[in-house]
């Protein structure tokens, strides 16, 4: 599955009423971070095919940003089923993500 780009008017049907779990990654054309996770994310995206991943750009979308107060970039949050059961603030390798997408399975679960 591709990483979808959504904004604030996507984003309640895309992630807030999806049944299972998003990561959603904040992220902003600049941030040096945030192009060194961004093939990370495509990669996990490509093999996870258990949940969904969508990325919004904070700068067009600051209502949202606001909303779920993102100060740092890039910065990722995992819903199921609409609730945030994990947030985490970084880069990090793939090894990191994994380690953070299995957690938010287990509280999940």
């Amino acid at each position: 599955m591709a990483v979808n780009h959504i904004d604030q008017n996507s984003f309640q049907k895309e992630v807030l009423d999806f049944k299972g779990l998003v990561l959603v990654d904040f992220y902003a054309d600049w941030c040096g971070p945030c192009k060194m996770t961004g093939p990370i994310i495509e990669e996990l995206a490509g093999e996870l095919k258990d949940m969904k991943f969508v990325k919004i750009n904070v700068d067009e979308n600051q209502q949202l940003t606001s909303n779920y107060q993102i100060f740092s970039i890039p910065t990722f949050m995992i819903f199921k089923d609409g609730q945030v059961v994990n947030q985490f603030v970084g880069a990090m390798g793939k090894e990191g993500f994994l380690a953070e997408i299995n957690q938010a399975k287990q509280k999940s679960s």
